[in-house]
């Protein structure tokens, strides 16, 4: 059966949308699971000693130096194991939150889950999908245009430098029911919720049977 390796990435335990939705997936993928919450449990940020672990001769590592590149090789075995990927990454003050890209530093390793070019990496058109909720809107037109510094990155290193093949559903709008400011939205962030759980069904259904 196909393996997908589920990253979630909200600080918040409760009324996460991005967690929401990737729960949505979760209940109509047809096949095995390995879960990592890097919101609730991050992992390590990049280290002095996991630096010098990767370019030094492991027989001659510190015990610190061996306990960060433990850490790691449990990550890139993750990464490398997985026939598809679902990332739930918020945006948090315009950017990704830190933990997820903590969980990045420790996985992008070149020659080990990248290549020199993106078709010589091992990951090469596995399917990822990237569910990125955001608390407003940022298209064209929208008063923050150009402010959404996530979306832009992470496609970049998903897609240009692991070689994924990505699929992003980006529910908008998610704090109209919180923010009094926001309350003539609220309409609208409810269409762009419900669609965007119609197309985490959808997706997770079609590469499951892909995949099998």
């Amino acid at each position: 059966m196909p393996r997908l390796l589920h990253i979630d990435a909200a600080a918040a335990m409760t009324g996460s949308v991005s967690r929401a939705v990737a729960e949505t997936f979760r209940q109509h993928w047809d096949g095995d699971v390995t879960y990592r919450d890097v919101g609730s449990n991050p992992v390590p940020h990049l280290s002095g000693n996991l630096i010098a672990a990767r370019f030094s001769d492991p027989a001659g590592h510190t015990a610190e130096q061996k306990a960060a590149a433990s850490v790691q090789e449990e990550l890139v075995k993750e990464m490398l194991a997985a026939d598809a990927y679902l990332f739930a990454v918020p945006m948090y003050n315009w950017a990704a939150p830190t933990t997820f890209k903590a969980w990045l530093d420790h996985v992008l390793v070149g020659g080990r889950t990248v290549g020199f070019t993106p078709e010589e990496g091992p990951l090469y058109g596995r399917p990822a999908f990237l569910i990125a909720s955001r608390g407003g809107a940022y298209g064209p037109g929208t008063p923050k245009e150009g402010w959404d510094f996530a979306d832009p990155w992470l496609r970049k290193v998903l897609v240009e430098v692991f070689g994924l093949d990505l699929q992003v559903i980006m529910p908008e709008l998610t704090l109209a029911d919180t923010n009094p400011a926001m309350a003539d939205l609220r309409e609208q962030a409810a269409v762009s919720l419900a669609a965007a759980h119609e197309r985490a069904v959808e997706l997770a259904r079609g590469t499951a049977l892909q995949r099998a």
